[in-house]
């Protein structure tokens, strides 16, 4: 029984965090509101979205509460995705580039 009651979580912190969402989410409309365009435009949007799902995984899904092993057993794979993408990413405009000196454009 005392480790059931261990398991509760204050629902003031789900309220803080549920406010959090919505000033992020009010932010990113402000992103769009404002006319920011370019890359700082793609940074905000990028930035609070990643910020919205850090705070949704960690608290409404419990991953802050869970052992490190099982938080690197879910986020690993993802992170270690993304880094991939990022270094094709380069790879492809290296190659482009490349295309472009020596064959033309």
């Amino acid at each position: 029984m005392s480790s059931a009651s261990g398991q509760q979580h204050p629902l003031g912190l789900y309220f803080k965090v549920w406010i959090l969402l919505f000033v992020l989410s009010a932010a990113s409309y402000m992103v769009d509101y404002l006319q920011f365009h370019g890359l700082l435009r793609w940074s905000l949007v990028l930035l609070f979205m990643a910020v919205k799902a850090g705070l949704i995984i960690a608290v409404f899904m419990h991953m802050a509460w869970e052992r490190m092993a099982l938080i690197c057993a879910i986020l690993l794979p993802p992170l270690v995705l993304l880094v991939l993408i990022g270094l094709m990413s380069s790879e492809a405009h290296w190659t482009w580039a490349s295309r472009l000196l020596h064959f033309g454009g």
